[in-house]
């Protein structure tokens, strides 16, 4: 694994999602601004772990599939449901 390369990938993916801009919160007596939460992705020399989940060996198919997303430009295909405007 190429991790300079998946690491620049991320801050790709991270400036097109908008890191770092607030969205507007609706409450009951207006609205404010509020950042989303990112979800860390952790690496290590033998896997990842994606937000607060469990340890993925980098040998696991969905492990592959997440970072060959990642490699490939895309927010990883098993985020697109609960994140749907990126994370």
């Amino acid at each position: 694994i190429d991790f300079d390369l998946l690491l620049e990938n991320i801050k790709d993916l991270n400036s097109l999602v908008g890191e770092g801009i607030s969205e507007i919160e609706h409450t009951p007596r207006g609205a404010r601004l509020r950042r989303p939460e990112p979800l860390p992705l952790t690496l290590y020399q033998n896997g990842i772990v994606v937000g607060h989940g469990a340890f993925r060996p980098y040998q696991h198919p969905a492990t592959q599939q997440c970072l060959q997303d990642i490699m490939d430009g895309y927010l990883p295909s098993e985020l697109q449901p609960r994140f749907p405007d990126g994370v």
